[in-house]
């Protein structure tokens, strides 16, 4: 389980009337994840250290429940954001007090546990780290791809990233709950804890001439993929060991994400076997 430890968003100190009736905490199942709203539904979930991908806040929640969730909240690194409650009256009917948690299907792992359990094996291992992907699809198809081709695990960042939810699953054929998933508060950090463990990073890009079948994808390897309209970061490029690109004819200059990532992942295998 990965064990959160700052809040990345600034509470705002703002009161309200609005949430003035008697609470009726609920767990509510939507279309991609569960979702579960009040203040004390929310703190319990807190308290059980359930996995949690956001805390949607109202910004103009009551002081008094505003303090109950501040101090829950205080030392830990949840994805909070604040919105117009109508934004969670739009969420559900029921009576939110202006809090809405949204709860991931499965438990994250800790990246640095799987890179020293890697140490200690012989077996080679490979992680995917996936740069700000955003579309719930094509998390989906990579993650099933990604568990048919034998890799160990999936990275993705804490925040400005697609999560593990419901939709997802179905989206990757169910391959979100047999693959291991990391989340990274800082994922140049995560890199560099394995780099520094003699992992090679291989980083997938155009900005390289340097095609997919010289990169050398044997032994213990990290290999990245950037977001959908971005690419991979530039502080994250800067870390490769290796660029490697996919080798193109066509006029059309990039491929979907997650159709690189399969050819990637393919060369992976080919060489290994």
């Amino acid at each position: 389980m990965n064990h959160q430890n700052k809040v990345h968003k600034k509470f705002e100190n703002k009161s309200s009337s609005s949430f003035q009736r008697e609470e009726k905490p609920f767990y509510q199942k939507k279309v991609d994840e569960l979702m579960i709203f009040g203040v004390h539904a929310v703190i319990e979930a807190i308290k059980a250290e359930k996995e949690i991908n956001k805390i949607i806040i109202s910004k103009g929640i009551n002081k008094e429940l505003f303090f109950e969730l501040k101090e829950i909240t205080a030392g830990k690194n949840y994805f909070i954001q604040f919105v117009p409650v109508e934004k969670l009256d739009k969420l559900t009917q029921e009576n939110h007090q202006g809090v809405v948690a949204f709860i991931s299907p499965v438990s994250y792992y800790k990246f640095e546990d799987l890179v020293d359990e890697a140490i200690e094996t012989d077996e080679k291992r490979c992680f995917l780290f996936l740069d700000r992907l955003t579309d719930v699809r094509n998390f989906g198809a990579i993650a099933r791809t990604a568990e048919c081709m034998g890799v160990d695990a999936i990275v993705i960042p804490s925040k400005s990233s697609v999560q593990v939810t419901a939709d997802a699953i179905k989206t990757s054929s169910g391959a979100l709950n047999r693959i291991k998933v990391c989340k990274s508060d800082v994922l140049k950090d995560s890199i560099f804890y394995a780099q520094e463990s003699d992992f090679r990073v291989i980083a997938c890009t155009e900005k390289t001439t340097v095609p997919l079948h010289e990169a050398n994808f044997r032994g213990n390897i990290v290999i990245i993929l950037g977001s959908e309209e971005d690419g991979i970061s530039q502080d994250l490029l800067k870390m490769a060991d290796v660029r490697a690109k996919i080798p193109m004819k066509g006029e059309i200059s990039s491929l979907n994400v997650s159709v690189a990532t399969g050819m990637v992942l393919y060369e992976r295998l080919r060489q290994r076997i």
